[in-house]
């Protein structure tokens, strides 16, 4: 039976994993972690290159973590991830969120990172992670909103740059607004004890600055997002160019400051 799914819009291109290796539990799941007991089972969905996986096989020592990706690729970076600090007690392996092969209440915690904007049907995927969670168990899912996204100064071009976004990851079968949906999404997948937060990022700091523009402005020309945007025909390589630039200049002001809203949601199946 085939399932409905969205194109990875960042894709796996070193820009874009710099930007997940430096995600934790603590600057990513705060939300998640006083729900977290020592000998939980947790799937995380989405996992990348394990790093918030191998924080939160931490927090559950007699407990085990499933890392799950569409990407195999990636999940060769995740082992290495787990095996350099030393993680015993994670697993990863590749599936499809839509249709998870694993048996229903397998798991007390299921949580999913920046995942659910990707996919081609969130309310599916919500029903999927539903079901392996055990009963009492919470599905926790945070998603950033670009539609949520501030930055000071103004610089021209960065503009361009958010509705290029929105318009490369719709023409995926991606969500790019998600954070703002999650709580509407988890009603509809049926769940009835939903707590609804919302969490930041905010990069200010010259070294910030430096980071989070540098990796947006490689990512706008090197990554599968450049190369979408291209190929669909929503922008030229002088369009890309011109917002790369764009994303330097702002990581060169002193008052440069950016943000990143999240919609957080846990659910308890």
């Amino acid at each position: 039976m085939a399932h409905e799914t969205a194109v990875y819009t960042h894709g796996h291109h070193d820009s874009v994993l710099r930007s997940h290796r430096w995600r934790t539990a603590a600057n990513s799941a705060g939300y998640l972690l006083d729900r977290l007991r020592p000998d939980h089972r947790v799937l995380d969905i989405g996992c990348g290159p394990g790093t918030i996986t191998a924080d939160l096989a931490a927090l559950v020592p007699q407990g085990s973590v499933t890392g799950l990706d569409a990407a195999q690729e990636v999940l060769e970076q995740a082992r290495a991830t787990a095996a350099e600090r030393g993680v015993t007690n994670a697993e990863f392996t590749s599936g499809d969120v839509h249709a998870l092969h694993f048996a229903d209440g397998s798991f007390d915690v299921v949580h999913a990172h920046q995942t659910l904007q990707h996919v081609g049907d969130p309310v599916g995927a919500l029903r999927e992670m539903r079901r392996v969670c055990a009963s009492g168990g919470v599905v926790a899912v945070r998603d950033a909103d670009y539609g949520g996204m501030f930055w000071y100064p103004e610089a021209p071009g960065m503009d361009d740059w958010l509705g290029l976004y929105r318009r490369v990851a719709e023409a995926n079968g991606g969500v790019p607004d998600a954070g703002r949906r999650l709580h509407a999404w988890a009603r509809q997948a049926g769940f009835t004890d939903v707590t609804v937060s919302t969490g930041t990022w905010c990069f200010s700091t010259p070294e910030e600055r430096a980071w989070w523009s540098g990796l947006w402005a490689e990512r706008t020309v090197a990554s599968h997002f450049a190369a979408v945007a291209v190929e669909g025909g929503l922008a030229t390589h002088d369009d890309l160019r011109r917002i790369s630039e764009a994303w330097r200049a702002w990581g060169e002001q002193e008052d440069g400051w950016f943000t990143v809203v999240h919609g957080e949601i846990l659910c308890r199946a």
